[in-house]
């Protein structure tokens, strides 16, 4: 064995965009923030049920589909409220969906131009994620911004929700064979 051959497969260099990665729920999180009351309080919350993929040789290379009924921000009547017509209509709308136009990788950067659906609307969205090599799969974190005006959810006793939300995403992702 040469200095250059790795121990073992599981040590062996993978080329990122060669890969086909699927998103590990049990160690992600999906994570937003907006700001409440004049925009002097943050509503944070977070999706308990998510999958996404990545795949830079396919299009769309990046999917991140989220079950909308599954939001919790830690108050019960809040989130029967963002599940609700006035933002999420998860009965009608049960899927956010985000999926890529056009995906680069440029070290460890991952350039992403997309759209995102919520609801009954589909807004472009643009991002940079990070993206690292970690125990054999890939550790990803990526944040952007959206007016969540933008995708319909307008309702704001006495315009007390400010723009914009911020979304978070943080993921392992691991190699999975290509899905047929």
């Amino acid at each position: 064995m040469s200095d250059q051959t790795p121990a073992n497969a599981e040590d062996a260099p993978t080329e990122i965009s060669t890969v086909h990665w699927r998103l590990d729920p049990s160690r992600s999180a999906v994570e937003f923030k907006t700001r409440w009351m004049w925009g002097l309080v943050k509503v944070e919350g977070r999706f308990e049920r998510f999958e996404g993929e990545l795949e830079l040789n396919e299009q769309p290379a990046v999917t991140l589909t989220i079950e909308a009924a599954s939001l919790d921000t830690g108050n019960d009547k809040r989130d029967t409220h963002l599940r609700s017509p006035d933002f999420f209509d998860a009965e009608h709308h049960p899927e956010v969906r985000f999926y890529s136009d056009d995906a680069s990788l440029d070290g460890e950067t991952l350039h992403v131009r997309g759209q995102l659906s919520a609801g009954s609307r589909t807004v472009p969205l643009e991002l940079d994620a990070t993206v690292r090599k970690s125990d054999g799969g890939l550790v990803i974190e990526a944040a952007t911004e959206i007016d969540q005006r933008e995708l319909g959810m307008t309702w704001s006793p006495l315009w007390m929700v400010r723009t914009p939300s911020k979304l978070f995403v943080r993921g392992s992702l691991a190699p999975d064979p290509k899905p047929d």
